[in-house]
């Protein structure tokens, strides 16, 4: 869904710009409170695991294929404020150096996919969480169904945008029944690879995922036919070595995939546009568009300029894709981290 150039006027590309740019401020404000030492490393891995989802398109109708979007994704594992730079990252590294969405529509695409889904996401998990038995079996469920509909909430706060400030003479009426239509079937595939990538963190490190925090339950015994609190169990001996350990293992794990997934399986995604682009071109809506300002970079269209093998030129941009993403998104969380740290003093208190 990424919007290029062209398609948005310069006046709303400029407001939601400062939107945008809004959201991220409060999200690197509230950032600080979700990062600690252990969710910060984490972060740039999501960003860097976005990025090698985003290159594998996948088919959901005739001619037409989806990828995923992230936010509700980034939310779940690492929190909203957290998630929301996460696919902003992700964004703008596409952006400059694959010239994959406009530079101009930068600001389109930020509150589009990034804010948009988180917070839809986001609300949507935390309401399910708080009707449905408190289990990580429900936190899957939650995620399922938090992505499935973040999606068609992106395509209509697309189809708002276009109805304010798009370039061409298109009815909204006809935009908005294509852009849900298409983005609701994406919606699945964006559901099953949240749920299933959620699921499979909760299983080795639970306390690394942000929307499963505080699900323990109270330990209730009956006496005398009433349930009353049990006493607090002992609180094991910790293990820092083996918590470092499993936490390593977990993210040179995750790296692992992203770089298999970008630098290999991408070679292997539906070459089908994706639902905007389908969209764009059935209605019209594309017919402003521009050259990217991008278009000479070394990397434009997810391939190494000057290596004419189609699949080792996409494979290596993939790879360096996830490199940059990783190291962008881990400086910027670790910066977030440590000025956190720095802002409260060692007894906890804010100076």
């Amino acid at each position: 869904m990424h919007v290029p150039d062209g398609f948005i006027d310069a006046p709303t590309s400029a407001v939601t710009a400062v939107v945008a740019a809004g959201a991220l401020a409060v999200s690197l404000r509230g950032a600080r409170r979700e990062l600690d030492e252990k969710t910060a490393p984490l972060a740039g891995l999501v960003a860097a695991f976005i990025f090698a989802v985003q290159m594998l398109n996948f088919p959901v109708a005739a001619g037409t294929s989806g990828h995923l979007l992230g936010g509700a994704l980034a939310a779940i594992l690492v929190g909203p404020f957290t998630g929301v730079l996460c696919v902003s990252v992700v964004l703008l590294m596409q952006g400059i150096l694959f010239a994959d969405g406009g530079l101009t529509a930068l600001g389109v695409n930020i509150t589009d996919m990034a804010v948009v889904t988180t917070v839809v996401s986001y609300a949507l998990f935390r309401g399910l969480l708080a009707v449905l038995p408190r289990s990580r079996r429900s936190v899957t469920a939650a995620s399922f169904v938090a992505a499935l509909l973040s999606v068609p909430a992106a395509a209509v706060a697309f189809t708002l945008i276009y109805a304010i400030g798009g370039t061409t003479d298109v009815a909204i009426g006809k935009v908005a029944t294509a852009m849900i239509g298409v983005h609701v079937l994406i919606g699945i595939g964006e559901a099953v690879i949240t749920a299933l990538t959620v699921g499979a963190v909760i299983a080795v490190r639970p306390d690394l995922v942000h929307g499963a925090r505080g699900l323990r339950q109270e330990l209730k015994l009956r006496v005398n036919g009433e349930l009353v609190d049990a006493p607090a169990a002992p609180a094991p001996a910790p293990a820092p070595a083996a918590a470092r350990t499993s936490h390593r293992t977990l993210w040179i794990t995750g790296l692992a995939a992203s770089l298999v997934l970008a630098g290999f399986v991408s070679f292997y995604a539906s070459a089908n546009p994706d639902g905007l682009e389908k969209v764009a071109h059935d209605h019209g809506i594309d017919k402003k568009t521009g050259d990217h300002a991008s278009a000479d970079s070394p990397l434009a269209d997810y391939g190494v300029k000057d290596v004419s093998d189609a699949r080792l030129s996409g494979g290596l941009a993939g790879v360096i894709g996830v490199g940059v993403t990783v190291v962008a998104g881990s400086a910027v969380f670790w910066a977030l981290r440590r000025r956190r740290t720095q802002e409260v003093s060692p007894a906890g208190t804010d100076l």
